[in-house]
């Protein structure tokens, strides 16, 4: 019988493993602007190696109150407003995307603790075909922003 059982189990994560495995991160950090603040934000390029294209819907950290997928948006006369990006960020199939500074990306806000240079973060990513991914992301306090300006939306 545990036999059977073990069968089963493995037959069951052959088939689940590869649907997460379409989904790679990478050169994620994290940051806030100054030790004390209330909120910080993470960035990293997600790349979709599946044939379907998927998208990131939520992500959730112990690391803050609240924890929102957010993208910056010109209001005219060079005012940029950060907004909260409830449809979540399309992955196309075969192709990445860039969370990144000024535009798209995670928002920490009421943080729960310091974000300390070279301590990491636990964020779980959650995609509408992959599911969860759970990436602990460094925080980086001393990376210089890239002002590409070549964010997807």
């Amino acid at each position: 019988m545990l036999t059977k059982i073990l069968t089963a189990g493995a037959f069951v994560l052959a088939f689940a493993a590869p649907a997460l495995a379409d989904i790679v991160v990478t050169d994620a950090y994290a940051r806030s602007a100054m030790p004390g603040a209330p909120t910080g934000a993470a960035f990293m390029v997600i790349e979709n190696t599946g044939d379907t294209d998927d998208r990131l819907i939520d992500v959730r950290s112990d690391a803050a109150q609240r924890v929102e997928l957010h993208t910056h948006r010109a209001e005219g006369d060079g005012i940029m407003r950060m907004v909260h990006v409830e449809e979540g960020f399309v992955i196309p199939a075969g192709e990445q995307h860039a969370l990144e500074r000024g535009g798209d990306h995670v928002m920490m806000m009421g943080l729960t603790r310091d974000l300390v240079q070279g301590e990491t973060v636990t964020l779980t990513l959650v995609f509408e075909n992959a599911g969860e991914t759970v990436v602990d992301v460094p925080v980086d306090l001393e990376r210089i922003a890239e002002h590409s300006g070549m964010a997807k939306h």
